[in-house]
């Protein structure tokens, strides 16, 4: 197993790790790590791994090596240095990048706030994001809809998490809000993400520490993707 250390500080940029396996297809498992692995509609992380002498190894994906949720595997670029199980090396993240992806994965959750509609689909990107809606209509209010999504950035809500059991998740089923993702369940516990008094609900990703820090918002175009669902794009506005 990895140990996710993005779960509890989403703002650790580095970490001492030691390689455990290398995957068929050059995916380096670490024991530990600040990467992301891509899930639940956000991108994996890309940044480097530094050996022990100082040699950089790019890493431009991290996924979960045949679907193992509990593995996280780092893949390099083609040519890059190899690694060996028992090497040490210091993961460090594109911070710049993650940061711009935790605003727009916390600003999602306060679109789905705003349409309470359930959600079929979602992607978290730097610049956009969106979320797929089981929604008859667009809603006509759109103005009033953005001024209430901004309104709650700068409420300055604080961003927390905090975990329950898979018992207890399957009891609560109403705090899922996704018809096609399930909540991350199977290892024993469940991550929560709470916003201030407005949302709960499952969550793996990561996050910013304060509405405030997501900065404001725009709703870009709306698109029909089948008879009741519709996708909401969401920019950042500065």
């Amino acid at each position: 197993m990895t140990q996710f250390l993005f779960r509890d500080d989403s703002y650790q940029e580095a970490a001492d790790a030691r390689v455990v396996a290398v995957t068929e297809d050059g995916g380096i498992v670490l024991d530990r790590t600040v990467f992301y692995a891509a899930s639940g509609g956000q991108p994996g992380d890309t940044g480097t791994l530094e050996k022990a002498d100082g040699t950089l190894i790019p890493i431009g994906a991290t996924l979960h090596p045949e679907g193992d949720k509990t593995r996280i595997a780092h893949m390099p670029a083609e040519g890059a240095a190899g690694l060996v199980p028992g090497d040490a090396v210091v993961a460090r993240i594109d911070w710049a990048r993650r940061y711009r992806l935790m605003r727009m994965h916390t600003a999602l959750h306060l679109l789905s706030v705003v349409f309470p509609f359930a959600v079929t689909g979602g992607s978290v990107g730097e610049e956009k994001g969106r979320l797929d809606f089981d929604m008859p209509e667009v809603p006509e209010d759109l103005a009033a809809l953005e001024a209430r999504l901004n309104a709650m950035v700068t409420a300055a809500h604080a961003v927390t998490s905090e975990w329950i059991s898979d018992a207890e998740m399957a009891a609560n089923p109403d705090l899922i809000k996704t018809m096609n993702v399930k909540p991350p369940m199977g290892q024993g516990r469940v991550r929560l993400i709470r916003i201030g008094d407005v949302d709960l609900q499952p969550c793996g990703g990561t996050h910013v520490r304060n509405t405030s820090e997501i900065g404001r918002l725009a709703l870009g175009k709306i698109e029909k993707k089948g008879k009741q669902n519709r996708r909401v794009n969401l920019v950042f506005a500065e």
